[in-house]
């Protein structure tokens, strides 16, 4: 049978405009199942917090359970590798991190590439660190420290949540742009380096602000400084770094990440209810107690950030000389 021209022109144009109906129509009934969030770190700590929390809006929004599946391991890399390899239908997601764009050069064997392959949906929020130090130490400004560790060159232990870990590579880029040396003191976790900054054993930690509050409000380490680009109104009589070392900036970060190929319709809904969620009191609130602050924007903006992040700590990862551990 023979078709007129004009026929097999509209059923080519027809046929053509198929996928891109079949993803409007899935982006409309989306998410018609439950959506898996996959954060890459234990359970409790501000990363799963932070899911959790945004989790539970986008299944109160979507009308689907968000449920948060902790995956840790291998500095992140386990639980973003599911993501990577997870359909692209967005009911798999992750919770990206600031990890991701350090271990992207700190790794160099690696099966996926993290900016090819994790589709950027929706950033939440930036986390300052705090430069804390025990007690014990005679410095309580900046300057003061500075002076004390050249007067005393590799004798004070810096600790950090493991090697190139978001703590390590903010304390390196602070011993690079301070002209200091320090000795690195690795631990598992953050959590297991807090005992021994408050007993001593260690003398200074760039550490998570949430889990640091509770100590400097209680005088049991004293809070230098803060890493982001100005001060913060929960630690007001904290002074930015780069008021003594100019561009000096290094935020923890989080965001939400698909798998590569996931439709532009799914990325961009979620991106609408995130950002309705970082508009709202509550959760903006819940988001400041926790130290956070607020970082939203689109897709694109979120997929730059990360690309700027990734080229930043590459330089510093480079310079320092940092191994995984």
């Amino acid at each position: 049978m023979k078709f007129p021209r004009r026929t097999l022109l509209h059923l080519a144009a027809g046929a053509a405009a198929l996928p891109i109906m079949s993803c409007v129509a899935m982006a409309q009934t989306y998410p018609s199942r439950p959506v898996r969030l996959i954060v890459t770190v234990a359970a409790g700590g501000s990363p799963d917090i932070i899911a959790r929390l945004i989790g539970q809006w986008l299944s109160e929004r979507l009308g689907q359970p968000f449920f948060v599946d902790d995956r840790p391991g291998a500095s992140g890399n386990i639980g973003t590798e599911i993501v990577v390899r997870a359909s692209p239908d967005g009911y798999t997601l992750m919770l990206a991190i600031s990890a991701n764009a350090i271990n992207a050069s700190l790794y160099d064997n690696l099966n996926f590439n993290f900016i090819r392959d994790i589709a950027p949906v929706a950033s939440i929020s930036t986390i300052p660190l705090v430069m804390e130090v025990n007690a014990s130490v005679p410095a309580y400004t900046i300057p003061e420290f500075v002076a004390y560790a050249k007067a005393n060159p590799g004798k004070i232990n810096m600790a950090s949540g493991g090697t190139g870990s978001p703590l390590h590579v903010a304390g390196e880029l602070f011993k690079m742009m301070a002209g200091v040396d320090m000795i690195h003191v690795p631990y598992r976790s953050e959590a297991l380096a807090l005992p021994d900054l408050i007993s001593g054993q260690v003398q200074m930690m760039f550490g998570v602000m949430p889990a640091s509050l509770g100590y400097i409000r209680a005088g049991k380490l004293r809070a230098l400084a803060v890493t982001s680009a100005k001060r913060q109104e929960i630690l007001p009589d904290a002074p930015a770094l780069n008021e003594f070392f100019p561009g000096y900036e290094a935020n923890g970060w989080y965001g939400i990440g698909a798998p590569k190929a996931t439709p532009t319709e799914i990325i961009e809904k979620i991106n609408k209810e995130i950002n309705a969620a970082l508009s709202d009191p509550t959760i903006k609130g819940r988001l400041a107690d926790l130290g956070c602050n607020v970082f939203a924007g689109s897709p694109a903006d979120f997929g730059k950030f990360i690309a700027d992040e990734t080229e930043k700590w590459a330089k510093l990862i480079k310079f320092a000389g940092i191994k995984p551990e």
